[in-house]
């Protein structure tokens, strides 16, 4: 009896034994399996899963127990960034192993997964789960292992250029030509090569060739490169087209080439200069040069109201279009308010003041650190409206300039058409006087002679009555 008992107990440790056996077979080497399945990841194509696009994992199920196995399930279960492909299941079967099996036997089942297009670089994980029979009738029993097996992912090499920071560039005139460059992608980028071109050859780098290199950017990471630029003097105002072209190295290290284009404006606002031209007649005439690069179209020259003087009439003229270089000739009446401020002083001095408040006369002194303002309107080559204000030194010589439309006379002058009209009546009343004198000088010599001419002096006509008369 006490032997029956002997044997059982060792009979049931045994059965433990194994079973501890079977247990610690089926965790050891990280494996999902029972104590008879073996279930492998032996392949993944591509070898490194790259963002939006699928990934194929090849799985080997091998029977390496001592039963036959039947109704086997391999499920794959994807998260992040992994998700099914429609029309793929992630499910398949294999009815019946036998037992036993080595490498080169079992069941090999094919599954793919789509990658997440903005998925990052690195490695993640898959569960791939197994459920399977083993054993017949009442005796069969239903197993499920998980095995998680591990996919490398490799980032999105991806840059674009995001913006250029300037849309105009000003005729020969340096500027500065800045592209910023972004990785879109999700993998470090190196090695990068930036380089553009016109093809126009209108707009040309300067103090360096046209290309930048960038040893390294990350992913989501920008940088700035940034050129010194010049449009051609000789260019015609217009949109010119840059080719850019970038290259950069991927994972594998081989060269990827990523070309664009990008509209730039060349030409825009010009300048201008202003001048004191002439002055006549309280007419002051302006000279308007376009000292630019650029032509400016629709040209209006205007006199604004400000506050030393005030423009009589029309205070505003269109000259029209002004090339590069070109100038032009606008005349104002332009009139002094210096008196309006009060003076002191003589008589004659106050007098100017009091013809000063109404717009009177311009003057060395009144003109004298009061420039006149002055304002150009013009339509640039891009069709905006752009507005310059300048500021001219009046040059005024001499005595006070008349305005226009004022008698000299009434400041107690004679203008010179008075005066030539005087000067021509007294040239007159002196000859009529003279005539005048000759007249009585004449008158007295015939009085002292006894009012009798000399026969010699008369006429034939008055000689021949006087011999008819003696012969009667």
């Amino acid at each position: 009896m006490k032997k029956f008992s002997l044997l059982t107990i060792l009979l049931v440790f045994s059965a433990f034994t194994c079973l501890g056996a079977g247990t610690a077979l089926s965790a050891s080497n990280g494996n999902i399996n029972s104590a008879s399945l073996d279930v492998n990841l032996t392949n993944q194509n591509p070898n490194t899963a790259r963002p939006g696009e699928p990934v194929e994992l090849t799985v080997s199920v091998q029977n390496v127990g001592t039963k036959d196995l039947k109704d086997i399930t391999v499920t794959v279960k994807p998260e992040y960034p992994f998700t099914g492909i429609s029309g793929q299941s992630l499910g398949k079967n294999i009815s019946y192993l036998n037992a036993r099996q080595d490498t080169k036997e079992g069941g090999v089942l094919k599954f793919k997964l789509m990658t997440d297009a903005n998925a990052s670089a690195g490695t993640y994980d898959v569960d791939i789960v197994t459920t399977y029979k083993s054993g017949s009738g009442s005796s069969s029993n239903t197993y499920t292992t998980t095995k998680t097996v591990t996919i490398d992912v490799r980032g999105k090499e991806y840059a674009q250029i995001v913006t250029i920071d300037k849309a105009n560039i000003d005729i020969a005139k340096e500027e500065t030509l800045e592209f910023i460059i972004t990785n879109t992608g999700t993998s470090p980028l190196k090695n990068m090569v930036v380089s553009w071109k016109d093809s126009k050859g209108v707009i040309l780098p300067v103090y360096s060739d046209n290309t930048k290199y960038i040893k390294y950017l990350d992913a989501g990471e920008s940088v700035n490169v940034v050129y010194a630029v010049m449009a051609d003097v000789n260019a015609d105002p217009g949109l010119y087209t840059l080719d850019i072209n970038l290259v950069l190295e991927d994972y594998e290290s081989n060269e990827q080439t990523i070309n664009t284009t990008a509209g730039v404006f060349v030409g825009g606002e010009t300048d201008f200069d202003v001048s004191f031209s002439e002055s006549d007649e309280g007419e002051i005439s302006l000279s308007v040069a376009n000292v630019g690069n650029n032509i400016a179209y629709s040209v209006k020259v205007s006199v604004p109201k400000q506050e030393n003087y005030k423009v009589s009439g029309s205070s505003s003229t269109i000259v029209g279009n002004l090339e590069k270089g070109d100038y032009t000739i606008a005349s104002f009446d332009v009139t002094s308010t210096q008196g309006a401020l009060g003076t002191e002083g003589s008589e004659e001095e106050s007098g100017t003041a009091r013809a000063g408040a109404e717009g009177g006369n311009l003057t060395a002194a009144s003109v004298e650190g009061n420039p006149l303002k002055v304002r150009i309107e013009y339509t640039d080559a891009k069709g905006e409206r752009i507005t310059v204000d300048k500021e001219v030194e009046l040059e005024i010589t001499g005595g006070a300039m008349p305005a226009q439309g004022q008698r000299p006379g009434n400041s107690g002058g004679i203008s010179s058409s008075l005066l030539y009209i005087a000067v021509i009546v007294l040239a007159g009343g002196a000859f009529v006087y003279r005539k005048k004198i000759q007249e009585r000088v004449q008158a007295k010599r015939l009085k002292k002679s006894g009012n009798k001419k000399p026969e010699g002096s008369k006429k034939p006509e008055e000689q021949k009555h006087v011999h008819e008369a003696s012969k009667d």
